[in-house]
């Protein structure tokens, strides 16, 4: 059954105008009530998802790195109780690189997070103005000195292709970047999401994007340059040096089991899919109602799991053995992937095979999207 565990902590102190996450701005959060509610949810997924020691929590958001400590170690103790700690668990928490939030690291480290993943999403203060962040760039290097002081893995976040940034300044930007010596970036090109007010702000000629092909010609130099570094795509967006790769993301791009538990988090275990009440409200009320926030529990189909794994899988540099995820799922190679369409796209370099795993090269991965709507038949996906 599972073997990693989500927990989402829905609130944080402002809303990014380019963000579509689950998050969430309260003037006030009853701790208190958080915490019970947190452990009920816990408990009824470990009731249904025992049986395998974790290999790896992370904490994601929202900001969890405005939890209050004794929060976050008191759900690591009880997750530890549960289901029980494999001795090389992975344990992250994502925050905002704040003073304030830096001050809690030594607490946490104790606590036993041993991987922070910080949101500085950019290295100067006219950039983090526009993209609606709390700190200035001296804080957010400040306090990623202060998380690699006292964890063990340390990654954080850019943002690039922003309007008007050229490659010049994106590669300045970044090799700067990997000179601070951790061994994992998540890099992300800006993308306008819907319901966010980066969308409307474009929607009203407030700014204009950057176009495709200067998108397109950063996401190049950015592989470019990380893999120079040591530190090559394993993901389309992220970047490690081997064996620093987010053990806990892996699991869902290889699309092994993990639970998730808060408001709106989403599990996969045993081919059956659970997400909870988005709301924290509504989460709080479902708890307090029948024991956890689940709003919906769904058995997946086999071929339904199959296009699910496909679609994460090819993401991943390593690709998808079709031999493995047949015998695993039962659905056959044939029906996991268009091999005509592989072959063409294998001509034109932007896919691979070897043996039985298939995936999409580094040339392929820009157009990724439009790779998988080709390399996954639509019978599956539709199933």
């Amino acid at each position: 059954m599972a073997r990693a565990l989500y927990i989402h902590w829905p609130f944080c102190l402002a809303k990014c105008p380019y963000c579509d996450f689950n998050s969430h701005v309260r003037d006030r959060v009853d701790h208190a009530d958080w915490e019970r509610a947190l452990l009920a949810d816990m408990r009824r997924e470990a009731e249904l998802a025992s049986g395998e020691t974790l290999t790896s929590i992370f904490f994601g958001g929202g900001t969890p790195s405005l939890m209050p400590p004794a929060l976050v170690a008191r759900l690591l103790e009880e997750a530890e109780r549960l289901w029980g700690f494999d001795p090389t668990i992975e344990i992250t928490l994502e925050g905002n690189p704040s003073s304030v939030e830096a001050a809690n690291y030594a607490v946490l480290a104790r606590a036993g997070i041993n991987r922070a993943s910080l949101g500085l999403q950019a290295l100067d203060n006219q950039t983090l103005r526009f993209l609606g962040r709390l700190h200035n760039a001296d804080e957010g290097l400040a306090a990623l000195e202060v998380a690699q002081q006292h964890f063990g893995r340390v990654t954080f976040d850019l943002i690039y292709a922003r309007p008007g940034q050229t490659l010049a300044q994106w590669q300045a930007e970044l090799t700067r970047a990997l000179g601070f010596g951790t061994g994992h970036l998540s890099l992300y090109q800006l993308t306008i999401e819907p319901g966010t007010r980066f969308e409307t702000m474009v929607r009203k000629g407030d700014f204009t994007p950057l176009d495709e092909d200067g998108a397109a010609d950063m996401f190049e130099l950015t592989r470019q340059v990380t893999a120079a570094a040591g530190l090559p795509a394993y993901e389309i967006s992220n970047h490690a040096r081997p064996g620093e790769e987010s053990r806990h993301n892996l699991t869902y791009w290889r699309y092994q089991d993990y639970c998730g538990i808060g408001p709106g988090a989403h599990g996969r275990r045993g081919g059956v899919a659970t997400v909870r009440h988005r709301k924290p409200e509504n989460w709080l009320a479902a708890v307090a109602r029948q024991g956890d926030g689940i709003a919906e529990s769904r058995t997946l189909g086999r071929r339904e799991q199959a296009a699910e794994a496909m679609l994460m899988g090819l993401r991943l540099a390593e690709g998808v053995d079709l031999a493995q995820l047949s015998a695993r799922l039962q659905v056959p190679t044939s029906e996991l992937c268009d091999a005509r369409k592989l072959a063409f796209y294998q001509d034109q370099g932007l896919a691979w095979q070897r043996g039985s795993r298939i995936g999409v090269s580094d040339a392929g991965m820009p157009l990724l999207d439009a790779l998988l709507a080709e390399l996954v038949p639509a019978s599956l996906v539709e199933a």
